[in-house]
């Protein structure tokens, strides 16, 4: 079942020269690595600097701050990538195509100057901390403070679910700067964790699936952290930002999604076509042919879903309601193909050395991160009242 390949409507010549190159390094470098890095919990340091070496990181960020002067297409590019070849140790996503955005929307101009260009070179590796223990979708349920102390806050509180953690020299953290004001009193505020006095990094997380990914937790005690290093230098726009910022992130997290079913049907199919059952291919049975022909249909209806909102998001018109459809409904299908794909390997499928073992583990978060599903079907239904 071979699929004619078609070139997403936002797409260009310029785009796909960049794919090209973005795809023969991760060939090379990620590729060989991967099983490694999930041995360890985490990707090599210099492999950020790798990165920045071939304009990988930052690549939607301004030329004018060490960025590669693209825009959110070239980030798109490299998340299908990277879904497209399996590797999920690297946090780009986040250190790129979000916390990168947060401060360059938001950010003084010092500020901007002064981190955007070492995270484009892979100097800095860059961390957002907003999940806590105690709470997760629930933003303003955070209970990490920061006091203003004269030139200084302090920083009192816990985060986990951290991606970048343990490497991260730069941490985006969500904190309570005026308890007492709710979502107008919370704040981020820049971490820099190089000889932080009272900032310590947790244990690296046992995951069930992308385990090359560095997800830790943070601990801040009596942390101080220069008032010039509050975000946009004004207090208690933190719950603006952030969900300013997310709709994008959640587009982030539907492009992987988006990828990985396409993956998955490829794998399966190429599985079936070889694998003999009761002397005939197993590709050669019914049941087979429908269950991938209902893959292949989710899949592509994902795939002409996101590149709708890639469309949007391009032109600045991408809806909270639309990207919360996006990241839901698609978390949810690649869920659900990658499960009948795993099927169809029979007791192969359930092995790690098969690749479709790795993705249907590796999945199941994206129904979680970025805000869980069934967060996001309540944003969608916010939007009739």
């Amino acid at each position: 079942m071979e699929q004619p390949a078609q070139r997403a409507p936002w797409m260009d010549d310029e785009l796909v020269a960049f794919r090209d190159a973005i795809r023969r390094f991760i060939d090379r470098e990620f590729v060989p690595n991967e099983a490694r890095w999930a041995e360890q919990g985490h990707i090599d340091r210099e492999m950020w600097r790798k990165a920045g070496e071939i304009g990988l990181l930052c690549a939607s960020i301004p030329e004018a701050y060490g960025g590669g002067g693209g825009n959110f297409a070239h980030e798109a590019v490299i998340t299908l990538e990277l879904a497209d070849a399996l590797v999920s140790g690297f946090g780009n996503g986040v250190h790129s195509g979000i916390v990168a955005h947060y401060l360059l929307r938001y950010g003084t101009e010092e500020q901007k100057q002064r981190w955007l260009p070492r995270m484009a070179t892979g100097e800095l590796v860059a961390a957002i901390a907003m999940s806590e223990p105690g709470a997760g979708s629930n933003l303003r349920g955070i209970r990490t403070r920061a006091r203003r102390m004269g030139e200084h806050y302090v920083l009192d509180g816990a985060k986990t679910f951290i991606t970048n953690g343990l490497l991260a020299d730069l941490v985006f953290v969500v904190a309570k700067t005026d308890p007492d004001a709710g979502a107008k009193g919370i704040s981020i505020l820049v971490l820099e964790t190089a000889q932080a006095e009272g900032f310590r990094r947790g244990r690296l997380l046992e995951k069930i699936g992308q385990k090359g990914q560095d997800t830790a937790e943070l601990f801040f005690d009596e942390v101080r952290v220069p008032a010039e290093n509050l975000l946009g230098g004004v207090a208690g726009q933190g719950m603006y930002q952030l969900m300013q910022q997310l709709p994008q992130e959640r587009l982030i997290i539907a492009l992987g999604a988006a990828a990985s079913m396409a993956r998955a049907v490829q794998l399966t199919v190429e599985y079936t076509q070889k694998r003999d059952v009761f002397g005939q291919p197993l590709w050669q049975m019914q049941n087979t042919r429908f269950k991938m022909a209902e893959c292949a249909t989710k899949a592509t209806i994902a795939r002409s879903f996101v590149d709708e909102c890639m469309v949007l998001q391009l032109k600045g018109e991408l809806s909270s309601e639309q990207a919360a459809m996006a990241k839901w409904w698609t978390t949810q299908a690649n869920c659900e193909v990658i499960d009948e794909c795993l099927q169809l390997h029979g007791g192969y499928g359930y092995m790690l050395e098969y690749p479709i073992a790795r993705m249907y583990a590796n999945a199941r978060v994206s129904k979680i991160y970025g805000g869980s599903n069934e967060i996001m079907k309540e944003i969608v239904a916010r939007g009739f009242d």
